[in-house]
């Protein structure tokens, strides 16, 4: 599992070095406005991208199920059917969200002082979203099949060329935020473009045939069902990430400010544990497809054992050097918003178990073909989340410190919930070997 998830997490953490490299550029070179309004709109994005990544990871889980069967034929059907499928609701995504960009910052509260700067980069980054489908289907395709390589050479070399595109656009360009949308776009072009070329040219074996562009009931069924339950779970998870960032902002750009550099921190010290489940996931589902229980369970126990350890470790970093990792994209000057970042890392960061596990959980649910058990975790996990964040927030004693401690509780819920499910659900057992 970590020779595989070995290539993911180090593309996810190339990923974030942008994330990163472009909130400290935006941050540092066009001030705190811009900063606030690149961080809130990130999040948009991420909301809008993770319809499409569910999606794709969804049908990822399809696909590796009929590889450990060894099925192919059916593997490459359900290919065709993912691709149209997906593409056509990116397509409808797109279009939806060029016609309502003003009304959507005005449900997110966005400060007047920044609605123009987020509004011209948002208008920007939109185009991306298509290429974002490219990418995810390809990438999630390629894993399936055992290939998680290939995804991090293109996810490299386009990290890269974004930096590259977002020093030039920015700092001496002076595009401003568009020009930070500019160098996201162009990168996502590549990759998306890139990855697809390579599949198509040199995974000659993914090529579907002829017989296999059939589009019969019961397989349509297989590939909307899982898609739609990991998309559902993806984009319920970040819409209540959405209604978080809202709540955020009604606070002010301070707040917003501290909140966008600490999320970015926040996401690239969890993001090996995400990315960790994920592989989990698509070796859950090889083996339960080809009917290797005892691996399975084994799995499932080194999983969990490798999870807390790495989460533990990154807890006492993230709570130690908060206040050094905030001054990265924040002036040292900046008291508050460098105060308000270190709170929110050192109350959620001590607790990336809660969300380490609840990555496994996912993955667990979605190898097993139980994608509908991820999505009540998340409810519970965000549903939680929101009702406490908005409960706590207004409270004068209590403040924006409310959103800060809602996030671990909703997780611990959630993973308590998953644990004593698993062998209702699945008929595996989570710790011991008896089935």
């Amino acid at each position: 599992m970590l020779l595989f998830a070995g290539p993911m997490i180090l593309g996810n953490l190339l990923q974030q070095c942008y994330n990163i490299a472009d909130t400290l550029i935006v941050g540092r070179v066009l001030g705190a406005n811009a900063l606030a309004a690149v961080g809130s709109a990130y999040t948009l994005m991420t909301f809008l991208t993770s319809v499409i990544i569910g999606l794709c990871m969804g049908s990822g889980a399809v696909f590796s199920v009929y590889f450990g069967k060894r099925e192919y034929g059916q593997m490459k059907n359900r290919m065709v059917i993912s691709f149209l499928f997906i593409a056509a609701v990116t397509i409808l995504m797109s279009v939806s969200v060029f016609a309502g960009i003003h009304g959507i910052l005005r449900l997110m509260q966005v400060p007047e002082e920044i609605f123009d700067l987020m509004a011209d980069y948002v208008w920007v980054i939109f185009f991306g979203i298509f290429f974002v489908f490219l990418y995810n289907y390809f990438a999630y395709l390629l894993r399936a099949v055992g290939n998680s390589l290939i995804p991090l050479v293109f996810l490299g070399i386009s990290t890269v060329l974004n930096i590259v595109m977002d020093v030039w656009f920015v700092v001496f360009l002076h595009l401003g935020v568009e020009g930070a949308a500019f160098a996201t776009v162009l990168s996502q072009i590549f990759s998306g473009i890139g990855i697809g070329i390579y599949t198509w040219l040199l995974e000659k074996d993914l090529r579907p045939c002829k017989e296999e562009l059939s589009f019969e009931k019961q397989a349509v069924f297989d590939v909307v069902r899982n898609s739609f339950a990991a998309c559902i779970q993806q984009s319920v998870m970040n819409f209540g990430i959405l209604m978080i960032q809202g709540l955020v902002n009604s606070f002010g750009t301070v707040v917003m400010a501290a909140f966008a550099a600490a999320v970015k921190i926040d996401s690239f010290a969890y993001m090996p544990a995400q990315e960790f489940g994920n592989a989990f996931s698509l070796f859950i589902s090889q083996n339960h497809g080809a009917g290797k229980e005892e691996r399975v369970k084994r799995g499932m126990r080194e999983a969990v054992r490798v999870s807390v350890l790495f989460c533990l470790f990154v807890s006492a970093v993230i709570f130690i050097l908060a206040p050094q990792l905030m001054k990265i994209f924040i002036d040292g000057s900046e008291l508050q918003i460098i105060g308000t970042g270190v709170q929110y890392l050192r109350i959620e960061g001590a607790f990336y178990c809660g969300i380490g596990l609840l990555f496994l959980l996912y993955g667990f649910y979605r190898g097993v073909e139980k994608p509908e058990m991820s999505l009540v975790l998340t409810v519970i996990s965000l549903g939680t989340r929101v009702l406490l964040a908005y409960t706590l927030a207004p409270l004068p004693s209590i403040g924006v410190s409310g959103i800060w401690w809602a996030i671990p509780i909703g997780w611990f819920l959630a993973d308590i919930t998953g644990i004593m499910c698993i062998r209702k659900v699945s008929g595996y057992s989570f710790f011991w070997s008896s089935k």
